[in-house]
């Protein structure tokens, strides 16, 4: 029995003898800079080290940025008038009088006010969720990398398409006339990649849901299932 025990069990190495973790290779900046001319090393290099914090401050500017930019671009007084024209189509529409359409839409003002300054706060929650739930995808499928590895492959696979969609929104952002910009579908970027940006979404309202929702979707080319299954 003690033969069997003492063979079973082994001491463990000597600190000497325990291979050292692999440093990382790049910087911080330097990864951002890589992700979009060598994704493979880019995530090779995140394996070693995990990164996130100039990744986070880079989308949550970004997201802000054209929060604000979209904002002084229409105006107070358009922001306003898309307000009423939302609460006018309400059911509880008829209910109300010129003073409580008013407060409604002072209301969504001071929360769309408040949503724009505490946006990069929100962006940072929902990156740190979606790298959650990518990290726990992952887990699901056999992978073995803890949270942080999720965390900073799916940030670093974000940055790619939010900077240059970004800019890309910016620009058509400056150009396009205010009166051109529908606020609603302009949310989340002036720019929509299908058939429904050559439709008017006010007149055909209809056809241009369905062109849509039926659009394709790009891949992301920056996405690692293949160079680093977390």
């Amino acid at each position: 029995m003690e033969n069997q025990e003492s063979a079973e069990w082994q001491a463990p190495l000597p600190p000497e003898k325990i291979a050292p973790a692999e440093p990382a290779q790049m910087s911080e900046l330097a990864t951002i800079g890589n992700i979009f001319f060598e994704p493979g090393r880019t995530f090779e290099d995140l394996r070693r080290k995990p990164r996130f914090i100039i990744a986070t401050i880079i989308i949550s500017l970004l997201a802000t940025a054209y929060a604000f930019g979209l904002y002084y671009k229409v105006g107070d007084a358009g922001i306003r008038q898309f307000a009423m024209e939302q609460i006018e189509k309400s059911p509880q529409a008829s209910a109300m009088d010129s003073a409580a359409k008013a407060r409604a839409v002072d209301l969504q003002m001071t929360i769309g006010k408040v949503v724009r300054y505490v946006l990069p706060i929100l962006v940072a929650i929902i990156m740190l969720i979606g790298g959650l739930l990518y990290w726990g995808g992952s887990k699901a499928f056999g992978g073995t990398g803890n949270f942080m590895h999720g965390w900073s492959v799916f940030l670093y696979s974000s940055i790619p398409p939010t900077i240059i969609s970004s800019i890309a929104n910016f620009i058509v952002l400056a150009f396009k006339s205010a009166d051109d910009i529908d606020i609603a579908a302009s949310q989340r970027g002036v720019i929509h990649a299908s058939p429904s940006i050559f439709l008017d979404g006010k007149t055909m309202p209809v056809l241009t849901t369905l062109a849509a929702t039926s659009a394709p979707r790009p891949t992301n080319a920056w996405w690692p299932s293949e160079i680093w299954p977390v």
